[in-house]
Parts: C-alpha cells; sequence; structure tokens
C-alpha cells in the first residue's frame, strides 16, 4: 500500500509533541513493513523514509493529494471531501455533543471510543529503537510529573501537593516554576525541581532516575504517552481513575484514586511495585509495532469498501471542566 499521512504539525519532534511522534513512528515501521508512506504536513519538516509534501490552507487537500495513494490516513485535521479511502485519528477531546465524526474515526482507547459511542481504538506505541535502555539498578530518588504543566487539567498542582504530602522531591518535565499563563503561577516548594520541555538523552534519564509517574489529571485522558514512556523506564503510575487510565494501568504497575492522600500513601508505599514488570508490561503490549499493525488493518477494512464504525460517532455527553478529586 502507498498510505498518504496527513497532520497539522512538524515532523520529527525533539521534545514535546505527543501525534508528531505517534504518526513519525506508524510512517517507520510502515515502510519497514514494506509499504510506501508519505506525509503532508507543516513546512519545515523532514524525513528519512518517506516522501513529504507541504500542508496547505490556501488550496482544497483534494488538489494536494499525490498521484499513486491508495489510503489517506488523517490525523486530527480532516478537511474537505475526498475521494480516497481514508481513516480519521482523533487523539484529542472535545466537549460538544452536537458534533458528528466522520464513520471511519479512530479513537486512541477504549474510553476515549466509548464517549463517542465507537468501539473504533488503536492505542499508541513506542519505538522501543528511540529509547536508551532502562537501568533497573540506578537509585531513584524522586518522582516525576510529565505533561504540558500550562495545561490546568494535567495537575501539576496536584502532582506537587502528593509529592510533599508523602516527604519526596519532585520532577516537573514540562512546566516552569513561573507561568504567568496560568495566572501568574509561582511555585516555590524547594523539595520541586522544573526542568521544562526536555526530550532525548535528558529526559530519558531523567525517568531512569524516578520512582514513579504522579499523573492526577482532571479531565478523561484520551491515552498518555507519558504513562507509557514512565512505564518503560520501570516507573509505576499514580493517577486519577479517568479515561484511559483505568485500562492502561493496573494493580501490577500502578495506582489509581482521585483522593490526594490515597495517592501519596500510594507514593510512600511505592517498593510494592516491580520496575522490570512495569518495563515489560509496556513492551508486550504497547510497541509501535502492535499501533501499526492495527492501523493496517483499518487500512484494509476502508479499501475494500467498509466503514469503521456503523454510525458517526459523537460526544455522548459533556464532562465538566475539571474532574473531582478529594483530600
Amino acid at each position: 500500500m502507498h498510505i498518504l499521512i496527513v497532520a497539522d504539525c512538524v515532523i520529527p519532534v525533539i521534545k514535546y509533541g505527543g501525534i508528531e511522534r505517534m504518526i513519525w513512528w506508524l510512517g517507520k515501521n510502515l515502510t519497514q513493513r514494506g509499504h510506501i508512506v508519505s506525509y503532508i504536513v507543516r513546512k519545515g519538516s523532514s524525513c528519512p523514509f518517506a516522501k513529504l509534501y507541504e500542508l496547505r490552507k490556501d488550496i482544497p487537500f483534494q488538489q494536494q493529494i499525490p498521484a499513486g495513494i491508495d489510503v489517506v490516513h488523517y490525523n486530527g485535521y480532516a478537511d474537505g471531501d475526498i475521494k480516497k479511502p481514508f481513516i480519521v485519528t482523533e487523539h484529542g477531546n472535545m466537549n460538544d455533543t452536537s458534533v458528528k465524526f466522520h464513520p471511519n474515526s479512530v479513537f486512541v482507547s477504549q474510553n476515549h471510543a466509548h464517549r463517542f459511542g465507537s468501539t473504533t481504538f488503536v492505542y499508541n506505541g513506542l519505538d522501543f529503537d528511540d529509547y536508551e535502555n532502562p537501568d533497573f539498578n540506578k537509585k531513584r530518588s524522586y518522582a516525576h510529573f510529565l505533561a504540558d504543566a500550562s495545561w490546568k487539567v494535567k495537575n501539576v498542582k496536584g502532582a506537587i501537593k502528593i509529592a510533599k504530602k508523602a516527604h519526596e522531591k519532585l520532577a516537573v518535565l514540562g512546566g516552569v516554576r513561573f507561568n504567568f499563563n496560568m495566572g501568574i503561577r509561582i511555585t516555590l516548594d524547594t523539595h520541586v525541581q522544573f526542568y521544562g520541555n526536555v526530550g532525548g538523552h535528558e529526559k530519558m534519564q531523567l525517568l531512569n532516575g524516578s520512582k514513579a509517574l504522579i499523573f492526577p489529571v482532571l479531565w478523561h485522558e484520551p491515552f498518555g504517552i507519558a504513562i507509557i514512556e514512565s512505564m518503560y523506564y520501570g516507573c509505576p503510575v499514580l493517577g486519577t481513575p479517568y479515561g484511559s487510565l483505568p485500562e492502561l494501568v493496573n494493580k501490577e504497575v500502578g495506582f489509581l484514586s482521585n483522593s490526594y492522600s490515597e495517592l501519596a500513601n500510594a507514593l510512600k508505599n511505592i517498593g510494592q511495585f516491580n520496575a522490570k514488570h512495569c518495563h515489560d508490561y509496556v513492551v508486550e503490549y504497547f510497541s509501535a509495532k502492535a499501533m501499526t499493525e492495527k492501523y493496517i488493518g483499518m487500512y484494509e477494512k476502508v479499501l475494500n469498501g467498509e466503514q469503521l464504525n456503523s454510525k458517526a460517532p459523537q460526544l455522548i455527553e459533556a464532562s465538566p471542566k475539571y474532574l473531582e478529586m478529594v483530600d
């Protein structure tokens, strides 16, 4: 097959960027399986294994599709009525119950799909070739938070509170101590260290030195790449029971609660979890190879004229702006 992957972003990404990494790993694994891959992405992109085309907003998308394409794979960007078979991966959340998605929509977790009345989903997966090997003998002296801390739903304040209750140090990956966009948030806690949007070797070393990921999100997380990245480095996950978390985080690799005190207590007793088991769990269930296999099945369905959903997915029920947490 010749697959055209479309996303309104620049590839590759070095630091923060979940969609960018997923479409990169998907394209790489597709080419390794003998398929041809092209991308339509933003200007400034580069790729050694696929041909790139610049995403244009000034001309109809149908006119931008190169010759010889068999199937188009949109990623959070679908514009216009195209004649080629296609699928659309919805990576994010929305809270509008009036919007109908295309019947060929794919979601990124079972919960994500269920909230839109669908059963069609593909888990994101890591390309382990892009990660340094974990060191399970390394001393682990802090917990970490990994997300864009400027999003209030990611709840960096909650992560800081949990670490403080447990008398543990916290490394914040994806945030800064002074954030004027969040109402002049100034965090002065001395047990917290902010690293900003780290990537590459620095990020992997920080994950490998952590006891646990603290992930007290206040929304229904669609998937959460931070979860599987952290577990790959042996970090159990302490988070809220919202969105994808209950299906990704079982009792052997983490603990879920909407109570700050219960999560802090779990952090105090983090030794009950086995770092190697967390790693092995991700390798078995959340690889880019497994993700690619699932998407190939989706491509084959639409090429055969089938729809991925029997009806257009639509949000069943709107959620509150912030989900509940208690002390």
